[in-house]
């Protein structure tokens, strides 16, 4: 539990505010243990005190505010051994939050419930390289009111949001400073009119590193130290270390797509020369392999490309072996400023991998011998959606850490 400041020596009395801080500290404690519990358990008050190590008065005073926020609700009796059973406590499901997503071809919204469970899902293809940021967002904003409309329906209501960028963002000014697939730079977004009148508002995250939050919740051997890879028009990553992610000081840290692969290779949109992303983003595989995009429909693209790969058709197959021998230099050259030796890719690496594989252990095992063993090198738990799950992930969290936020 994070206790409040001790008053100044001397001042005479405690410091303003100390017994409401401590107060809302409690409420994070108790909402945090009550989430903690697997699924389909409800815990008891009495449980609840024993999990925190408060007093179970003062749980019972914390349990009716997170009642009357929303956020939790009481069900059924739980059987506690002797006595009378207690009443079960859950996450209330009629309260959610919203992820979205903004890439360089398509927009998409989810909206999860507190317990991380997507409730529905929307996708839309868009072309959404070098637009201006407004009708970018009013699209998405049409897009996320349908689905939060079709989740009211449903009697849920969604009270906050995260926006997922692949490109570097502030998320205290909510700006995106540069996503060179976009053709952003320095682009204030107006982020409220994403979800109008909602309590949290919408957070602001780089969508690399929103889907390694997202692995990190979701991944069944729990590591807590890994590289996450994401490959789509771009290439991203995130970096983490301790079960948390680590951007750096800037916040920029993981920019794997930029690590430079060949000296002597293509412009990135980076503005920069021979970055991994000239070699094995989507545009430049569909480009090596024969099958560019028309601008339509880049999931056409890929689907010509998994034909043509299953067909053994030699351009497509040395695009992709091409791409996965310049993504173990990237990796091999991670590895040895990170002291990170697992690596989860994400994307289209994650869609390739039966092809991908073979040349990037061959590159990691030339480039750093010894350093990643095969078995630590899988693919994504949460698939093509996780900057979707991500970012809701780290709003609910972040609604755990100060449930206050929703209370009336």
């Amino acid at each position: 539990m994070v206790m409040p400041a001790p008053a100044a020596a001397g001042s005479g009395s405690p410091a303003p505010g100390n017994v409401g801080d401590v107060r809302r500290s409690n409420l994070a404690l108790v909402l945090g243990a009550i989430a903690e519990f697997p699924p389909g358990t409800h815990p008891s008050r009495a449980q609840v005190a024993g999990a925190t190590g408060l007093t179970k008065a003062s749980v019972s005073s914390l349990v009716l505010d997170l009642l009357d926020a929303g956020v939790i609700r009481e069900i059924g009796l739980n059987p506690q051994g002797r006595g009378r059973p207690g009443v079960g406590l859950e996450l209330s499901p009629s309260r959610a939050v919203m992820g979205m997503e903004v890439n360089v071809d398509y927009i998409s919204a989810a909206v999860v419930d507190l317990s991380g469970q997507v409730l529905r899902r929307e996708i839309r293809e868009r072309d959404n390289r070098n637009s201006p940021d407004k009708p970018v967002l009013a699209a998405l904003a049409g897009l996320a009111a349908r689905v939060r409309g079709a989740a009211g329906e449903q009697g849920v209501d969604v009270v906050g949001g995260g926006l997922a960028v692949p490109g570097l963002v502030d998320p205290a000014r909510a700006r995106v400073l540069t996503a060179p697939n976009l053709g952003w730079v320095n682009v204030d977004l107006d982020l409220d009119a994403l979800l109008p009148e909602t309590a949290l508002g919408v957070a602001l995250f780089n969508e690399a590193n929103a889907a390694a939050l997202a692995e990190l919740r979701h991944r069944p051997d729990r590591a807590a130290n890994f590289l996450f890879v994401s490959g789509e028009v771009g290439v991203g990553g995130g970096i983490v270390i301790g079960s948390e992610l680590f951007t750096g000081p800037g916040g920029h840290a993981g920019e794997v797509g930029h690590i430079v692969v060949d000296p002597d290779g293509g412009h990135c949109s980076c503005g920069g020369t021979g970055c991994l992303e000239t070699v094995a983003g989507q545009d430049a595989i569909f480009i090596a392999a024969g099958l560019a995009p028309d601008g339509s429909s880049r999931s056409a693209a890929m689907s010509a490309l998994l034909q043509a790969l299953e067909g053994g058709a030699p351009k497509a197959v040395s695009a992709v072996e091409r791409a996965g021998r310049c993504l173990g230099i990237a990796l091999a050259s991670t590895a040895r400023v990170v002291d990170i030796d697992s690596v989860v890719l994400g994307g289209h690496f994650a869609v390739l991998e039966p092809w991908l594989r073979a040349p990037l252990l061959d590159s990691l095992q030339k480039y750093a011998p010894g350093k990643y063993a095969s078995e630590q090198v899988t693919v994504s738990a949460v698939g093509e959606f996780g900057a979707l799950l991500g970012a809701a992930g780290s709003v609910i969290r972040s609604l755990v850490d100060a449930p206050h936020r929703l209370q009336a």
